[in-house]
């Protein structure tokens, strides 16, 4: 099974003090041991980057810690999908004639990758923004 992961999953997996840690660490060893198909979007490793930096949290996370992270726990279990600029525009088309505005273009960049990678499954802790864009495919919107 293909799982898209968002970023709101990778930082709860990551993130042993999150709220929602507990929930989200077992679908990143399903990721890791393959017992699942980890996707992830380009988008969403620079999101994590910065979310994992401006956390607050003690002891803060650095930039050396999150690198560490992402290398460590994303790069080698995950398939990294890129998109490309008519995907962009695409995207940037299909929010706009549904008259959505502001950050909800970054839900849709990730949308766009599940569609893009063919995932079964969109995973994350954000069902409400998801469901907004992906109206006729919220039934593969998971939350862990």
């Amino acid at each position: 099974m293909k799982v898209l992961f968002d970023t709101s999953v990778l930082v709860a997996s990551l993130v042993q003090s999150h709220p929602q840690h507990g929930r989200a660490l077992p679908w990143l060893r399903r990721g890791k041991t393959g017992e699942c198909d980890m996707y992830v979007s380009s988008h969403t490793l620079a999101e994590l980057y910065a979310v994992l930096t401006t956390l607050p949290v003690s002891p803060r996370i650095t930039s050396g810690i999150s690198w560490r992270l992402i290398h460590e726990n994303i790069e080698p279990s995950a398939t990294i999908v890129s998109l490309s600029s008519s995907d962009y525009i695409r995207t940037v088309k299909l929010i706009s004639e549904m008259g959505l505005s502001g950050g909800i273009i970054y839900d849709a960049l990730i949308v766009s990758a599940a569609l893009k990678s063919r995932a079964d499954r969109l995973l994350t802790l954000n069902y409400e923004d998801f469901k907004r864009i992906w109206l006729e495919d919220s039934g593969r919107i998971t939350v862990p």
